[in-house]
């Protein structure tokens, strides 16, 4: 009996050691929903799909790409696309308000349904763990607000664009469209 305990137990172990291993190290970081206490592992999450990783400011001169990602995601959530929004307050403070303010402020102003994830810091020197990995795998840090990063089917980071990238740009939307 003891030998059967112990064979399940290990079994067991290598369940949970095979599940997370594999899980491409792009998307093995747990965060917290927007204005809430749920805490989702983006691995089990979103395994699968091809990610458009933002970090967003509801009071910057690029606040506007919020319609054009939100489109995206409309456009191409069908086919496995899932855009991902991180405020963040590291450029010009230009995202002082709490969580619920930020949630509301999307929701109201632009319609926003694609998840939306923790108040993060994102800037070289400071940046959470996951846009330090974004950073490594790309050479770019945001250098300011609405920073994409694409991540393929496989958890591989492939592609960044800039602030001055519009969600809408072709070039955006071929890299999405090669991918899904």
């Amino acid at each position: 009996m003891r030998l059967f305990s112990l064979i399940v137990m290990i079994g067991g172990l290598v369940m949970t050691t095979t599940a997370a291993a594999d899980c491409a190290p792009a998307l093995d970081f747990e965060k917290r929903r927007l204005a809430g206490d749920e805490s989702v592992r983006l691995c089990d999450a979103y395994r699968g799909n091809v990610l458009l990783v933002v970090n967003t400011a509801s009071k910057c001169g690029f606040t506007g790409q919020y319609e054009g990602l939100e489109a995206l995601y409309d456009t191409y959530k069908d086919r496995g696309l899932v855009v991902v929004g991180f405020p963040s307050n590291d450029f010009g403070n230009q995202e002082p308000g709490s969580e619920q303010q930020i949630q509301e402020f999307c929701r109201l102003t632009y319609s926003v349904e694609f998840p939306m994830f923790e108040k993060t810091h994102v800037k070289k020197g400071n940046a959470d763990p996951f846009f330090e990995y974004l950073a490594q795998q790309t050479g770019a840090y945001p250098k300011w607000n609405f920073y994409k990063y694409l991540i393929d089917r496989d958890g591989k980071v492939v592609d960044y664009f800039t602030s001055i990238t519009s969600p809408q740009s072709k070039k955006v939307i071929d890299a999405i469209e090669r991918l899904l």
